[in-house]
């Protein structure tokens, strides 16, 4: 399995961006789909966004036009590019390839 360390996370006001990465220790290629997710206190894990290696994406409703996902292949690399953050966007986010990283801690607040 592929080990993922997620960063990017912080504390941002609300409209603020983030960009978060998730580095993985060997290449990604063989990794069809990479998901974010995220799971906010109290709450289920959420699928926020996926991305093929054909570079198709999958977005949740409460995120679209507001987030992007990326992936870099040749660096093993997993972005999230978040934009117009909002209350409710607060949460740990996950990467997922065939394994889950750590997280990062993503806080919206005034």
């Amino acid at each position: 399995q592929v080990r993922l360390v997620e960063s990017g996370g912080g504390l941002v006001q609300p409209g603020g961006s983030l960009r978060l990465s998730c580095a993985a220790s060997r290449s990604i290629t063989s990794i069809y789909i990479m998901r974010w997710y995220r799971q906010a206190p109290g709450k289920q894990r959420e699928l926020v966004a996926s991305i093929t290696n054909g570079g198709t994406t999958t977005y949740a409703d409460s995120v679209k036009g507001r987030f992007t996902i990326s992936r870099d292949n040749a660096v093993n690399m997993v972005y999230l590019q978040m934009n117009s953050l909002k209350p409710e966007d607060p949460a740990v986010y996950y990467c997922y390839g065939d394994s889950w990283g750590q997280g990062t801690q993503v806080t919206v607040s005034s």
